[in-house]
């Protein structure tokens, strides 16, 4: 009697198994099929080639940054090959001139530093959504490193101005900042930080500190870094996880955005060689 029992339990058990995993398989199924319907892929820019469809290079002078934003990668500052986007920061060795202007007009002094920085503006602009890179840094930090992967509205009134409604002022409505990866070498190694910019009511009158915070993550490793608007919140997430949030942010920022790629050198700390940024692909999403 007691063999039967046994016997019984142990078919029991496996049928109860069976049934869990099913279940298990079923809900795993439903869920793919609720995230795939959520989001809907409406760009992605997975570098084969540099699309001018896509992107332009920008070249201005903002943050005091201390090298020269140059056009079409020259110098080797923006080079796509391997199916990956390379921007850099490179020192030529040579002090030379730089046509960059700042928000003023004023023309940035001559400098032996030259970089790549690339925008979707007036090519791929969209309101809300979720916007994703996967990037990787050269190394994992140093002091003047200056990375940063970000959106920006589409009425912004620096350059290149190209439609007659970008005469809005950075950061009011219209030219509204969210910063998805941006990472300070002379601060950290192996961490970056991500939020929004707050709006101080005023034409260059912006708090990047409120609004954001900061991660580890081996920044040499490719990672998926991204914002989404989820309600009135956004939602900033590393590998799909959600790591920060602006709760009831997210309407703020009612205006197309663009985006912007670009690698930066911010202090006057000497630097040898180059520094790469690479950027395997940028997508935005749409919620159905």
């Amino acid at each position: 009697m007691k063999k039967k029992q046994i016997k019984y339990f142990l078919i029991l058990s496996s049928l109860l198994i069976l049934v869990f995993l099913f279940i298990s398989n079923i809900k795993n199924e439903n869920n793919n099929q609720i995230t795939s319907a959520i989001w809907q892929t409406d760009f992605l820019d997975d570098f084969d080639t540099f699309d001018t469809n896509n992107w332009q290079d920008q070249r201005i002078w903002v943050n005091n940054e201390t090298h020269c934003y140059v056009p079409d990668g020259q110098f080797g500052t923006r080079v796509v090959s391997e199916g990956s986007l390379k921007l850099k920061v490179i020192n030529i060795g040579k002090i030379s001139p730089c046509d960059n202007l700042d928000k003023n007009g004023k023309q940035h002094p001559e400098t032996q530093y030259v970089a790549g920085r690339i925008v979707s503006k007036n090519k791929k602009e969209f309101i809300k959504g979720k916007w994703t890179a996967r990037l990787k840094l050269g190394v994992n930090g140093k002091p003047s490193m200056f990375p940063a992967w970000w959106i920006l509205g589409a009425q912004n009134n620096e350059s290149p101005v190209q439609e007659a409604d970008e005469n809005i002022c950075w950061p009011m409505e219209g030219s509204g900042e969210i910063d998805i990866f941006e990472h300070h070498g002379d601060h950290q190694k192996n961490h970056f930080t991500t939020g929004a910019i707050k709006n101080l009511g005023a034409c260059n009158k912006g708090d990047w500190m409120s609004f954001r915070s900061g991660f580890d993550a081996t920044l040499n490793e490719y990672h998926e870094y991204s914002v989404e608007w989820e309600d009135s919140d956004l939602v900033y997430r590393l590998d799909n996880k959600e790591i920060y949030r602006n709760i009831g942010l997210g309407d703020a920022y009612p205006e197309k955005m663009f985006a912007i790629l670009n690698f930066a050198k911010i202090t006057d700390a000497s630097m040898e060689g180059e520094w790469v940024m690479e950027v395997d692909w940028v997508k935005h999403e749409f919620r159905k």
